[in-house]
Order: C-alpha cells, then sequence, then structure tokens
C-alpha cells in the first residue's frame, strides 16, 4: 500500500511503538483526544500506548495506522510505510518564523510606547 508524501524504507525505524504512534498523530496534526476518541479508546489509553506503557490491541493497531496513512508494519516494528513528517517541520519553521517577526514587532512597540511617554511628560511640564 503507497500513500501520497509518505516515504517507504527498509531501514528501520529506531523509536519505539509509542515513539512511532506519536509522530504519526503529530504529522496529521491531531490530538491525543482527537485520535482516542476517532478509534472509539480513552485519551488516558492513547497516552498510554504513546507512552509505551502498554500497546493496542491488533485490531486497534490497525485503526490507528489507517487513521494515521501508516501501516501496521511500520507501527509495529518500523520498517514500511511512514508518516511524511515534512509539513510538521515545514509548519515548525513557519511558526518560528512568525515568532521572531513577532518579537521584533513588540520590541518597536515598547519603544514608540516609551517615546510617546516622554512626549506625555513635555506636554504636562510645559
Amino acid at each position: 500500500m503507497n500513500f501520497p508524501g509518505n516515504i517507504m524504507t527498509d531501514i528501520p525505524d529506531a523509536d519505539t511503538l509509542g515513539g512511532r504512534l506519536s509522530r504519526a498523530r503529530d504529522a496529521k496534526s491531531m490530538t491525543v483526544k482527537e485520535l482516542a476518541g476517532r478509534i472509539g479508546v480513552r485519551m488516558e489509553t492513547l497516552a498510554a500506548w504513546e507512552s509505551d506503557r502498554s500497546e493496542p490491541r491488533a485490531n486497534r493497531l490497525f485503526m490507528l495506522a489507517g487513521f494515521l496513512g501508516v501501516t501496521p508494519t511500520w507501527l509495529m516494528h518500523g520498517v514500511g510505510q511512514s508518516p511524511d513528517e515534512s509539513e510538521t517541520v515545514e509548519g515548525n519553521q513557519e511558526l518560528k518564523s512568525q515568532i521572531a517577526n513577532l518579537k521584533v514587532l513588540h520590541q518597536a512597540l515598547g519603544e514608540r510606547i516609551g517615546e510617546l511617554e516622554k512626549a506625555v511628560l513635555n506636554l504636562k511640564a510645559a
């Protein structure tokens, strides 16, 4: 099965099942609550899977793989169809760029407020 934009690799992903599950969920921009609701489990159950405190049964594993656009083999063993995480990385870069821009604007605004406060003080003194 080939999913558009995903990477098929023969090199095993060294992460744990929980780590791969978490990364695949993040790549789909889903919260734990959203994914848990879609596959019919409690948030705590999904969180336990992602933290490797427990593992999903086979039927849930196949549901997870389907919703996340990966193969069950990739979730279990790190071999096969992995998620396309490039959008997540690109999205993070965009957010970092926006934050940097806001910091520059924040500094400029602070300087302008200082200038206006001085002007108000000069008006009061006159």
